[in-house]
């Protein structure tokens, strides 16, 4: 094997090595999540929805472009908020058929309840992590990782 062999190895290991430690990820951000929404008697789905219109409505397609999931999981889950009352359809200026799905009065109680142990949760995994510029350094290896895998989708 040439050391160009040995570097493309390292190199697919290190891909197999992240990809993995990212699902893990996600399946332990999940869980969490499902627990800390679960006193507001929302899902960690429910959450991320909410979470993505506190600021501004926006259509389900930007919802998904956003959180990096299908328009379709998050049309399901905008439905059932509106069903519960959570969210709101409403008028979009710029386009008549793509509503924009705005939290609630209950949708945004819903958030607030879970605030507190959202907080508790960072404190104590920021404490874990050795501090918040860690943590900060750790979110930022993260953000550059999904910009890296954005370019290379971009270039095809």
């Amino acid at each position: 094997m040439s050391p160009a062999d040995d570097a493309h190895t390292a190199e697919a290991d290190l891909l197999s090595g992240a990809a993995l430690t990212s699902f893990r990820l996600n399946g332990q951000f999940l869980a969490i999540a499902d627990r800390l929404a679960e006193p507001a008697g929302i899902t960690a789905a429910w959450w991320q929805v909410l979470g993505a219109v506190l600021a501004e409505p926006l259509p389900v397609s930007g919802i998904a472009r956003t959180m990096g999931i299908t328009r379709q999981s998050v049309q399901r889950i905008a439905d059932l908020l509106v069903r519960h009352r959570l969210a709101a359809y409403e008028p979009n200026p710029a386009h008549r058929r793509a509503k924009l799905l705005a939290p609630t009065a209950e949708g945004r109680a819903a958030i607030a309840e879970i605030v507190p142990g959202h907080r508790e949760f960072a404190a104590r995994l920021a404490q874990e992590l050795g501090g918040a510029e860690e943590f900060g350094r750790v979110v930022d290896a993260l953000r550059e990782l999904s910009a890296a895998l954005d370019a290379i989708e971009e270039r095809g």
